[in-house]
């Protein structure tokens, strides 16, 4: 088919830039109607509505900040309001404050490290729940993570590895919870990609890429095609699985 999610409905976290907005693009020109959310960027996410709405389909972003637990129930009533249902969860939301700091940096932000903590662990869990309780039997929750959250590699990153290592461990828990109801719940570990995070120093890139198989960064579309694939029916049988797409960081 050409358009295999024709009639889904789809929400993306993080939905603005980089992986978030690749995703969206391709959902949407799979055939799901597709929501987003966004934190500050009005522009950005002005700008995804108004290329996929060109398209000839539908898309909405919404702000809403996942580090704020409590907003979780209210994003998803409002997707379910607006589109009728859904289908479709990508937990892409993330953020990477502090990068580089070991845990015995006495200058360490610990509020920044709190609110990435809120936001790529709690905040994940807290839509998953909310969404658990309406998404329509057969759907599909996908949860971004990193290579990190398996294998760490380089010093200064133990927090952030920690909050991909527990989502990605939460997923597996979903994908049995809601295995009864046709939910499948599955991980991409995503890498080093052209507009995501705010990439390493220099000499950490090159280490970093040289550790790699296929030793360069990915494409946000790259990482969105393995996102787009556990979505469609062609994954039905798929669940309690990470899918890598981060070039060989595990190999």
């Amino acid at each position: 088919m050409d358009k295999p999610l024709t009639g889904k409905v789809a929400l993306v976290t993080g939905g603005s830039r980089g992986l978030g907005a690749a995703t969206v693009r391709l959902l949407a020109a799979q055939g799901a109607d597709v929501a987003f959310t966004y934190v500050s960027s009005d522009e950005k996410a002005r700008a995804v509505v108004e290329e996929v709405r060109g398209t000839g389909a539908k898309v909405v972003a919404v702000r809403s900040d996942q580090a704020d637990m409590s907003r979780a129930p209210a994003l998803i009533d409002d997707v379910v309001a607006r589109f009728g249902g859904l289908d479709i969860l990508v937990n892409n939301a993330a953020i990477s404050p502090e990068q580089g700091r070991t845990v015995d940096d006495p200058d360490a932000d610990t509020a920044a490290l709190d609110r990435m903590h809120a936001t790529n662990y709690l905040g994940v869990i807290a839509v998953i729940r909310a969404a658990s309780r309406v998404m329509r039997a057969g759907g599909r929750i996908i949860t971004v993570s990193s290579g990190l959250g398996t294998r760490v590699g380089i010093p200064g990153l133990a927090d952030y590895s920690a909050t991909k290592a527990g989502v990605e461990r939460y997923t597996m828990g979903v994908a049995r919870d809601l295995g009864s109801r046709g939910i499948t719940a599955n991980v991409v570990e995503a890498g080093l990609m052209e507009g995501g995070m705010e990439p390493p120093d220099p000499e950490t890139l090159k280490a970093i890429l040289g550790s790699l198989s296929l030793q360069r960064v990915g494409r946000p579309e790259e990482i969105a095609a393995a996102i787009a694939f556990l979505a469609s029916p062609a994954a039905s049988y798929v669940t309690g699985a990470v899918l890598d797409a981060h070039g060989g960081y595990n190999a």
